[in-house]
């Protein structure tokens, strides 16, 4: 949804940052949960160090499940601002579908690795490690490019709507 807000609210920035730093430090330091994963099916007991990676790396998890959820709220309540008045329609359609693809993966990418880590569901883990991690990691460096078309190149003022305000 969105509204005639030029810039996003302050806790809706705060949930940007704070969930995008989340996610990359789990998608950066996730060797401890494979590791514990791997050790709990061949039947043996990860060591202490691997089961306290993957228990933070769980709650990590859970803690952007729970944010998205907020942030979801917030904008359905506050709204968000319209693209660009120059952008290209075609970058507008693909600007929304890369936001709702977000979204998305802020809740699949949980729940998956819940279906794995909390009940064993193998292609819950095989979702979760393989192709909603890598869509997660596209849609991360198509949206830093994106940002830097719109700063650089478009010149438009895009950045500072999710940081200064």
């Amino acid at each position: 949804m969105t509204s005639a807000v030029s810039v996003y609210s302050i806790p809706q920035r705060v949930l940007h940052w704070l969930m995008a730093a989340l996610i990359i430090f789990n998608l950066l330091v996730a060797e401890a949960m494979e590791e514990t994963v791997e050790a709990l099916e061949d039947g043996l007991v990860p060591s202490a160090d691997d089961l306290a990676g993957a228990n933070l790396h769980a709650y990590v998890g859970i803690a952007v499940l729970c944010l998205a959820v907020i942030r979801l709220v917030l904008r359905v309540v506050q709204g968000a601002p319209d693209a660009p008045a120059n952008e290209p329609p075609m970058f507008k359609l693909a600007a929304k579908v890369a936001h709702w693809s977000f979204y998305g993966l802020f809740i699949a990418i949980p729940f998956s690795g819940i279906g794995k880590y909390y009940f064993g569901n193998d292609t819950a883990g095989f979702l979760h490690g393989g192709p909603l991690k890598s869509l997660m990691w596209l849609l991360i460096a198509v949206h830093i490019l994106a940002v830097l078309v719109h700063q650089f190149y478009w010149k438009t003022s895009l950045a500072q709507r999710m940081t200064k305000g």
